[in-house]
C-alpha cells in the first residue's frame, strides 16, 4: 500500500542494554547517515492513513504480553554493515500478530520471511564492513536484552519522530540485562 506518511514499528528494548549498541552505532555508522538511535525494526512503513488502526492494535498486542528477555545469538553481515542477530519467540509471536492484522497494508519489505536484528553500521564501504566483522565476530558473545513493548515513529524522509509507545505488562520477574 502507498503512503504518503509511513509508520515504523521498533520494538522498545532496556535503556541499560540499548547503550551497548548505541555506542557501536555512533563510531561504526557512517555520520551523515546515522540520524536514529540504535533500534529493533519490526515493520518498515505501515500506513499513517490507518494511524488509529494501527496504534489500536498495538496496544492491544502489547497489553497481552509481559516483557520479555531476546537473545543477542550473533553477528550478520549485510555486505555494507554490520548487524546483530536477536531470537525470542516471545517477539516472533508479537510480530506474527501485528502481521495479521496489518497484513493488507505491508508492501514486499514487510512480508518477506523477518530476521530480527540490531543494525550498528549500514551504507559504509565493503572494507569497512569485513573489518568490523571479523573484529566483532573474535570477541561476540550471547547475551540476552530485555524488551519492553513497541515503539511507533513517523518516518520524516531520514530522521524519525516518536508517535506513540505501547508497553508490553508488567512482570514480577526481575529484569536480566547484560550487553554483548
Amino acid at each position: 500500500m502507498k503512503t504518503r506518511k509511513p509508520l515504523i514499528l521498533t520494538a522498545r528494548i532496556n535503556e541499560h542494554d540499548l547503550e551497548f549498541f548505541d555506542r557501536l552505532r555512533q563510531t561504526h555508522f557512517p555520520p551523515d547517515r546515522n540520524h536514529l538511535r540504535a533500534h529493533l525494526t519490526m515493520f518498515h512503513r505501515l500506513p499513517g492513513e490507518h494511524d488509529g488502526q494501527i496504534r489500536e492494535a498495538l496496544a492491544e498486542i502489547a497489553s497481552g504480553m509481559g516483557t520479555f528477555r531476546a537473545e543477542v545469538d550473533g553477528l550478520r553481515h549485510l555486505g555494507a554493515g554490520v548487524a546483530y542477530t536477536i531470537r525470542s519467540p516471545e517477539l516472533e509471536d508479537v510480530r506474527a500478530a501485528l502481521k495479521g492484522r496489518f497484513s493488507r497494508w505491508l508492501g514486499p519489505q514487510d512480508l518477506q520471511s523477518w530476521q530480527p536484528h540490531i543494525t550498528i553500521q549500514n551504507k559504509a564501504t565493503k572494507p569497512a564492513a569485513d573489518a568490523l566483522y571479523g573484529q566483532l565476530r573474535q570477541t561476540f558473545r550471547s547475551r540476552f536484552i530485555d524488551m519492553h513493548g513497541l515503539d511507533l515513529w513517523d518516518y520524516l524522509g531520514g530522521p524519525w519522530r516518536h508517535a506513540d509507545f505501547a508497553p508490553f505488562a508488567v512482570t514480577t520477574r526481575p529484569a536480566v540485562s547484560g550487553a554483548p
